[in-house]
């Protein structure tokens, strides 16, 4: 039993020392060392900055604003009349009979929660607005930046936005931020 034990952890090594010494032959093969010199082309941008470079992003903006307003004022509305319910509330508690006040607890319960879900819901239909009011534009500048890509010949285009690349070469890519404003306003 304990040979056999013994095949086995060796047999286990073994095969890891072969798998380990393949993938480091594939590593240092002659077509990797080719592919690791091809010089890509590139533009980098930011995206943020080209999107409100847009003609139509304030007008988006103000409409989404508007729409922040009028959920604003609609919470507000129902604050003051809970706010109005409460203070009704705590003015007649001492007077009321205990089944007036278990009925006017749960309707100010009731009216809270009824808030507290409005105010979920609003953020949640204020985020979809947003991102269906958004939508045709970041379509607009993905179809631009595209088309930017050909005639440059770039391999891709970076979004300096993301930070995902702590340092990129000027001297290899291109700062694209003002060509892509001044195709977005058709100069």
């Amino acid at each position: 039993m304990k040979r056999m034990i013994k095949f086995i952890a060796s047999n286990r090594l073994m095969t890891m020392l072969a798998l380990s010494f393949i993938i480091c032959h594939l590593s240092f093969s002659p077509v990797r060392a080719q592919d690791s010199t091809q010089i890509y082309r590139f533009g980098y941008l930011s995206y943020q900055a080209a999107l409100k470079a847009m003609p139509d992003y304030a007008i988006v903006e103000k409409q989404m604003a508007d729409l922040e307003q009028q959920y604003q004022a609609e919470t507000k509305r129902v604050e003051d009349e809970f706010n109005l319910k409460y203070e009704d509330f705590l003015e007649g508690q001492r007077d009321f009979p205990r089944t007036i006040l278990q009925k006017r607890q749960t309707e100010l319960q009731q009216l809270m929660e009824q808030n507290i879900a409005f105010k979920e819901r609003s953020r949640e239909e204020l985020a979809q607005a947003r991102k269906q009011a958004f939508a045709p534009l970041k379509i607009r500048l993905i179809e631009l930046l595209g088309k930017i890509g050909r005639e440059r010949g770039y391999d891709f285009i970076y979004d300096t936005d993301t930070k995902a690349l702590p340092f990129i070469n000027p001297e290899k890519g291109e700062d694209i931020n003002e060509l892509v404003k001044t195709s977005l306003n058709g100069k």
